[in-house]
């Protein structure tokens, strides 16, 4: 997604290697008009799945999946890090591990909300080692719903987290998919795809 990858060089900060930072419009400060672009994109690549759901994490994923909640007409269920008194019978759970904040995380969704008749589209604002998003599938296959695909907004690469979901069958669909983030730089796979025509 040519705009997204624009935004990303414009406004995202290469912290690291591993790291990149784009507070400024996805995880932090969000950029509605970005959003509602993203959204539109993610009901167009997944129009043909007769999705029912979309499940995502929060904080950072509720944004893009709102966005396609609104264009598919489904409703989002985000899974909560923090226990809550309001949520703590009939749960579907799973433990995810945050690498860049060094923390393990019990994520809960009530069991109500998802059922086997759904088809869950999965969306997150990032993929790297895949420990959010399968903890997500774990939490669907619980409810014994089926997984139409994931949608990711930014993918590394250079990380396995999508290959991991990929040996699982799952589909993977990533508006920006990072090469690399060597030398203070943010590389994207469809300019190495340019360099090789």
């Amino acid at each position: 997604m040519r705009l997204l990858e624009e935004k990303i060089k414009k406004d995202g900060r290469v912290i690291n290697e591993n790291v990149l930072k784009v507070d400024s419009f996805l995880n932090h400060q969000i950029d509605p008009q970005l959003m509602n672009e993203i959204g539109k994109e993610f009901a167009q690549r997944f129009a043909a799945e007769e999705i029912t759901k979309i499940v995502t994490i929060e904080s950072s994923g509720i944004a893009p999946a709102v966005m396609a909640g609104l264009y598919m007409k489904v409703p989002v269920i985000f899974a909560r890090k923090r226990k809550s008194v309001t949520l703590t019978d009939d749960l579907l759970t799973a433990n995810v591990h945050s690498f860049t904040k060094n923390e393990t995380n019990e994520l809960a969704i009530a069991a109500k909300y998802i059922n086997d008749s759904d088809k869950v589209l999965i969306i997150d604002d990032f993929l790297a080692n895949g420990q959010a998003a399968l903890a997500l599938v774990e939490m669907v296959q619980q409810a014994k719903a089926a997984i139409a695909g994931i949608g990711i907004v930014i993918e590394k690469s250079f990380q396995p987290g999508a290959q991991k979901l990929k040996n699982k069958g799952l589909r993977v669909e990533s508006l920006a998919r990072i090469a690399s983030l060597s030398n203070g730089e943010v590389t994207f796979n469809s300019e190495k795809m340019e360099e090789l025509v």
